[in-house]
C-alpha cells in the first residue's frame, strides 16, 4: 500500500538560459526556493525535506513560470527588483536580515557588520552571518550584495563564482544604466 501525503505540495521547475541553470520551487503561497546555479535536482530535494518535510515535490513549469520569467528579465539586466509572491518561513531574527538585504539597492554592496547595524543589532555579526546563510531564495534575497568588512567576497550557498557573476552582473548593468542616462 502506498502511503500519501498530507502536506501541500511544493512545485518545481529549473530554469536554465544562457549560462544559468538554477532549480526554482513555490508552494501555493508563493516562490520558497531559488537553488545554486548548475547543482543537480538533488540540492532542491535535500533542501525541501529539511524545511518541508513530508511535502511532495511536483514538476510544475506553468506555476513555476511567473516566478522564472522574473529571474530571467533579471539575469538579462532588464530587472532591478522582485515583484512576486514570497514563502520564507523564518525566525523573527531571519526576516529582518532578510528585509534588510532586500533594502540593499542593485549594484550595490554591504559589509555583514552593516546588516548587523542596519538591524540595530551591532553585536550581532555572526547571528547576521547566520541568517544569510539561511536564505532560502537567492538572488531574490540578494544576499550576494553582501560582502567582508574589508571588501572580499565571502561565503555563499551558491558558490563564490555564483556571487562574483552576480554581482559583476549588477555592475556591469548598473553602469550600461548610467551612460544612458548621462546621454540626456
Amino acid at each position: 500500500m502506498t502511503k500519501t501525503s498530507t502536506e501541500s505540495p511544493l512545485y518545481w521547475s529549473l530554469l536554465q538560459m544562457d549560462r544559468w541553470s538554477i532549480h526554482l520551487a513555490a508552494t501555493t503561497r508563493g516562490l520558497c526556493y531559488v537553488g545554486s546555479h548548475g547543482q543537480p535536482f538533488a540540492e532542491l530535494l535535500a533542501w525541501a525535506n529539511r524545511r518541508f518535510p513530508g511535502s511532495p515535490l511536483v514538476e510544475d513549469e506553468a506555476r513555476i513560470r511567473p516566478y522564472s520569467e522574473q529571474l530571467n528579465r533579471y539575469l538579462r539586466g532588464q530587472l532591478e527588483c522582485f515583484n512576486l509572491p514570497m514563502d520564507a518561513p523564518g525566525t523573527a531574527f531571519q526576516r529582518e536580515v532578510w528585509q534588510a538585504l532586500v533594502e540593499i539597492p542593485y549594484g550595490r554592496t554591504e559589509s555583514y557588520s552593516d546588516i548587523a547595524f542596519k538591524i540595530s543589532k551591532p553585536s550581532a555579526v555572526r547571528a547576521v552571518g547566520a541568517a544569510i546563510g539561511a536564505n532560502p531564495l537567492l538572488i531574490i534575497i540578494p544576499c550576494h550584495r553582501v560582502i567582508g568588512k574589508n571588501g572580499a567576497l565571502t561565503g555563499y550557498r551558491g558558490g563564490l563564482d555564483m556571487k562574483a557573476r552576480l554581482m559583476e552582473l549588477e555592475q556591469d548593468y548598473g553602469k550600461k544604466e548610467k551612460v544612458i542616462h548621462e546621454a540626456f
